[in-house]
């Protein structure tokens, strides 16, 4: 068995579970933050067969979309403020970010 870590965008979670659910798989969802832009995200924890995971990964790969956004950058630490105006700067964000590891026992009551 493998246990697959999922951290989605917020924005891609309810498209991702449906379409989980559909295919027959569970999943556990946790409130996360991004720590770069300190954005909503969500962490699914899921627990498959090995031979399930490359369908998981294709599914969250597939529906898990990256998009531009953007964002204003902070002030630098220690700098001068009066000459620091911030202008909006585009990144990309969202997709998906998974870690796939073993599990030694899993146990379900």
């Amino acid at each position: 068995m493998k246990l697959v870590v999922a951290i989605i965008q917020d924005k891609d979670a309810p498209r991702i579970l449906e379409a989980l659910t559909q295919q027959g798989y569970r999943a556990t969802k946790l409130a996360s933050t991004g720590g770069f832009l300190r954005d909503g995200n969500t962490t699914l924890l899921l627990c498959v067969e090995d031979h399930e995971v490359d369908a998981v990964t294709e599914t969250i790969g597939k529906l898990g979309k990256s998009r531009e956004k953007l964002v204003t950058p902070m002030a630098p630490v220690g700098g001068p403020m009066d000459s620091y105006v911030p202008y909006p700067v585009e990144v990309v964000v969202g997709g998906a970010t998974m870690f796939v590891s073993p599990v030694e026992r899993f146990e379900k009551f």
